[in-house]
């Protein structure tokens, strides 16, 4: 009995209900890449409209969330080379859940302050690995980078993001550390 691989390609039409099945995981790292709900809502909508514009292309797709993602990456990258870089107002109070006690909140505030800090090329690994529970292949296949290259940047990411939680973070060298 011959067992099919988890991401093989799609033989019958295009299922929109398969690509909104995403939306949650989508917005998720669109929230984190952007920093904030309504920058993070454009971004689905374009990754969205982007997608549903080559539905055609659906069915050559093996790993229709790998798809996605690289889409919403390469729209993300887009529009940091276009100068639509984030801008967060550190005097306002980071936008996250609102934890129950006030040292939990603190813990979140610090830790969003830390990710925030980190390079972007980190953060979005992070994000994907610790947010959409995606492998390195697939994040590889998603960014179009070596596996070797997210596996540093995870590693590199959480040494950092450790270091800046306990409050020791090194200096930055460059925009690929």
């Amino acid at each position: 009995m011959a067992i099919a691989p988890p991401h093989r390609t799609r033989t019958a039409s295009p299922d929109p209900g398969e690509v909104l099945g995403w939306m949650p995981r989508l917005h998720r790292y669109a929230r984190a890449l952007r920093r904030n709900r309504e920058d993070a809502d454009d971004l689905v909508q374009d990754t969205l409209e982007r997608a549903w514009a080559r539905a055609t292309l659906w069915q050559g797709v093996g790993d229709m969330r790998g798809w996605l993602f690289s889409i919403m990456h390469n729209l993300h990258v887009d529009g940091l080379r276009q100068g639509r870089l984030d801008m967060v107002d550190l005097d306002q109070p980071p936008d996250i859940p609102v934890a129950p006690t006030q040292a939990e909140r603190l813990a979140l505030r610090d830790l969003d302050a830390a990710l925030a800090a980190l390079p972007v090329e980190q953060r979005q690994v992070l994000l994907l690995v610790a947010i959409d529970g995606m492998g390195y292949a697939e994040i590889a296949e998603a960014l179009h980078i070596p596996i070797g290259t997210v596996m540093s940047r995870v590693s590199r990411g959480r040494e950092r993001l450790r270091l800046q939680v306990i409050g020791r973070a090194p200096p930055s060298r460059g925009w690929l550390e």
